[in-house]
């Protein structure tokens, strides 16, 4: 008795069909692995990060305070210059400055020994600032400031690691973030330390 096309033809058709569904149930199991190791790898270096930033939080709180307007340290102690002055005279200001120095120099070692061979760097920005009056100078004048600062640790011998961290002196003159209304209070610096985070392991 011969066989209908039709009665090879459904056998073949249902093979086809479970081949394709067990083909999709695979890719499927193994797409669901695949994203549930990137969730897991990326919660990891989110949990990472956060660490490193915490421990670049870690400042003493002897010389910062955490400012949670601008998400930002500033300096315990209100370091003015005269106006149209860009020189520290002061020596309670400089031996201040000079602690506060010392005090990231540490930091910065510390995390360098911490989070070794992580491709993690630093940027340290000093940004001096300007009041805001009729002087002409005002934007230059704020970069001058920066540059005391960091003239006043480089004589005192206090270098960050260049290989680990980038120092950025800045002037923002009579613009910036965070200023204050008493424009003789902007008369200063702000110091900020920045985690510049690459590939994490």
């Amino acid at each position: 008795m011969k066989k209908s096309k039709h009665d090879f033809l459904w056998p073949s058709f249902t093979d086809l069909m479970m081949s394709l569904f067990f083909i999709m149930l695979v890719l499927y199991v193994l797409t669901y692995v695949y994203m549930k190791n990137q969730q897991m790898a990326t919660e990891s270096q989110l949990r990472k990060i956060r660490e490193i930033q915490r421990a670049v939080n870690a400042l003493d709180t002897k010389y910062f305070t955490y400012d949670s307007t601008y998400k930002r340290f500033t300096l315990n102690r209100q370091i003015s210059f005269p106006i149209k002055e860009s020189t520290i005279t002061n020596a309670a200001d400089r031996q201040y400055l000079l602690n506060v120095g010392i005090n990231i120099q540490t930091l910065i070692e510390g995390l360098k020994r911490k989070y070794a061979g992580q491709n993690i760097s630093y940027m340290v920005v000093i940004e001096g600032m300007a009041s805001t009056d009729n002087y002409d100078r005002n934007f230059q004048l704020s970069y001058e400031r920066a540059l005391a600062l960091y003239r006043l640790w480089q004589g005192a011998g206090i270098k960050l690691d260049a290989s680990t961290c980038e120092l950025q002196i800045a002037g923002s003159g009579t613009a910036g973030v965070g200023r204050s209304p008493n424009e003789s209070q902007n008369q200063r610096f702000l110091i900020q330390i920045i985690p510049k985070i690459g590939t994490l392991q």
